[in-house]
């Protein structure tokens, strides 16, 4: 794989059931890469590692005043430079290359487990770790995959060197072969620590993130309570335990790299100075006592690739580890494709929700009362087909009688689509934000009208410098940050009903904008979707009074349905939910038929304020 052939068609499916085992198949996935960067790493290793053969020649040879010897030694220099050349270039070029490629394998993985799961994704998973794998874990999962070839390649070639020097000089290659592997491992009985501290330190830059990440998204609201320095004080807090974990964590990688430095000089003196005693004997010659010199000194470069890949995996396996335990989250029903006649499921008709009792007849729109917001939330989940949390009694919402659960992704989407309480605008022209995937029955501009947008085209225009006042070329800022919150809900609302999907669930989509532009958007929505199933969960009775039918959605359960009217008389539980009485009023007043005139009387009042 080539780095100008990303993405991938298809980045594989992962073992994630431990971050060692995610590396491995990591590994295991690019494997004719590993193999490039390691024969490219053992022509660089052995070509540094030859050189005190070439050296060695030469200077036997101007002792033993033989031009012909001298020749040969300096070309083997000159043939051994030139290989050091052409490796140390190939090998930055594979190692650089599987390091990007093994970084955008992780990086699709997370996108496709993100949007198959949506906003249950930050339900298990907190907003901060998601960001912080996407990004920091991702590059030290790349630095392993691509050290590992690198690493291969220096321990072939410390074999190499070892056997080497003892069939050329056994006295001193025997020392040699004995300190080479003491010197390897040395750093061992260190490691444990050392990642111990590494993983301390991840796990608090971890949180400082998420503090961060959580700081920025309520940082208008800090704002308006005065609690920026109180937030501030945290993060600074927390980042000043970052700071001295990762001093900790230093120390321990300062000492290891301090054994790798210490250790070889160690073992050179030793091989000078049996070496010279041999050499004074005249058991060797000066050459090869050169030779041996040059080759246990050039092995620090190999052995630094020994302590890299004992940082990189110290590193990298929490990061591992936290990225598997995001991939390894499923929707709770894996989806079936296809019917048992083979072809692919298809799903149209009525909304069923067996866990409240919810129905959404096709074709008309339904009003969701529900007392609860946070229920709310988790019952437009999962009117979209998205899982529940695990563990709990799942029973897939049906369209047409077909679990949405059960289809393909695309098809669960394309049939029904959820608008958030809170959407998100990306930045971007406006063109770009309705330029949505769509079945094509609504033009843009028809959503734009039916979603009141004329104010917000007016403040784009306005605000346009190089577009000759088109809005839709004019761009929004990151979450539409220059538009007011109404604004921004009736922008999101355009853009769902571009979609024109089969099923479309909005959940508050009035929430943020006054009381005659809600009464405008309510009919501009129903006129639009006239003839589709539109499901709304809300409590404005502007909008409730609009839908064909209005369900009330009680501790979990559909206990009542019919117009808004008729249950603003008939049900005072609906009552106190959609007039919001308070306890003692509820408490207080007659049930039943009774109620009507009065709970008449509290809407026209209620609507002769917002007229």
């Amino acid at each position: 794989m080539q780095i100008h052939q990303l993405p991938y068609a298809d980045p594989g499916v992962p073992d994630v059931r431990s971050g060692t085992r995610f590396l491995i198949w990591l590994g295991r996935m690019q494997l004719g890469g590993q193999v490039r960067s390691l024969l490219w790493g053992l022509l660089l290793q052995l070509s540094i590692a030859g050189l005190p053969i070439g050296v060695g020649l030469a200077v036997q040879a101007v002792v033993d005043r033989d031009g012909g010897g001298l020749a040969l030694g300096c070309g083997v220099v000159v043939a051994l430079g030139a290989g050091i050349a052409v490796g140390d270039t190939m090998l930055h070029r594979t190692a650089v290359t599987n390091w990007i490629t093994a970084a955008a394998r992780v990086q699709q993985l997370l996108a496709r487990r993100t949007a198959e799961l949506g906003s249950l994704l930050t339900r298990r998973v907190a907003a901060g770790e998601v960001v912080a794998v996407s990004t920091g874990d991702v590059e030290k999962i790349g630095w392993f995959v691509e050290a590992f070839s690198r690493f291969a390649a220096a321990v072939l070639t410390l074999l190499a060197v070892c056997v080497g020097l003892v069939v050329y000089e056994p006295a001193l290659g025997a020392v040699v072969a004995i300190g080479v592997p003491a010197l390897a491992l040395a750093a061992l009985p260190l490691l444990p620590r050392a990642t111990r501290r590494a993983d301390e330190q991840r796990e608090k830059a971890g949180k400082a993130t998420e503090l961060a990440s959580d700081t920025v998204a309520g940082l208008r609201v800090l704002r308006g309570i005065g609690g920026e320095e109180l937030f501030l004080g945290r993060y600074r807090a927390a980042s000043q335990e970052v700071r001295r974990a990762a001093v900790r964590s230093a120390r321990m990688w300062a000492l290891i790299a301090a054994v790798q430095v210490l250790l070889p000089g160690l073992l050179l003196i030793a091989v000078v100075v049996y070496g010279a005693g041999l050499a004074l004997d005249g058991r060797i010659t000066v050459g090869a006592l050169v030779t041996v010199y040059g080759a246990v000194a050039l092995t620090h470069h190999p052995l630094r690739n020994v302590e890299e890949i004992a940082m990189a995996y110290a590193f990298s396996r929490p990061s591992a580890k936290r990225a598997a335990r995001v991939l390894a989250l499923r929707r709770v029903t894996e989806p079936a494709g296809h019917g048992p006649d083979g072809r692919e499921r298809k799903a149209s008709g009525d909304l069923y929700d067996p866990v409240t009792g919810l129905i959404a007849p096709a074709g008309i729109l339904t009003a969701v009362v529900c007392g609860d917001p946070d229920a709310a939330g988790r019952l437009a989940d999962r009117l979209g087909g998205h899982p529940a949390e695990p563990g709990d009694d799942h029973v897939s919402v049906r369209l047409g009688g077909v679990p949405l659960d059960e289809l393909p992704l695309d098809a669960a989407r394309t049939a029904v689509l959820v608008q958030d309480k809170e959407p998100v605008l990306l930045s971007g022209t406006l063109h770009d934000l309705l330029d949505v995937p769509s079945s094509g029955s609504v033009r843009p501009e028809d959503a734009l009208a039916a979603a009141q947008c004329d104010d917000v085209l007016d403040a784009l225009a306005q605000a346009s410098v190089d577009t000759d006042g088109d809005p839709m070329r004019t761009r929004i800022t990151e979450r539409g940050r220059s538009l007011s919150g109404g604004q921004r809900q009736r922008l999101a609302l355009a853009r769902s009903l571009v979609t024109g999907p089969e099923v479309l669930v909005l959940d508050e989509p009035t929430s943020a904008v006054d009381s005659h532009t809600e009464a405008r958007v309510a009919a501009g929505v129903r006129k639009l979707r006239s003839g589709a199933t539109t499901v709304v969960l809300a409590s404005s009775p502007l909008l409730l009074d609009l839908a064909d039918r209005v369900v009330l959605v009680h501790e979990g359960r559909a206990v009542a349905h019919g117009t808004h009217r008729s249950l603003l008389a008939d049900e005072p539980l609906y009552r106190a939910v959609v007039t919001r009485e308070t306890d003692d009023e509820h408490a207080a007043a007659p049930a039943g038929p009774p109620e009507g005139p009065r709970a008449a009387r509290r809407l026209e009042a209620l609507e002769g304020e917002t007229a």
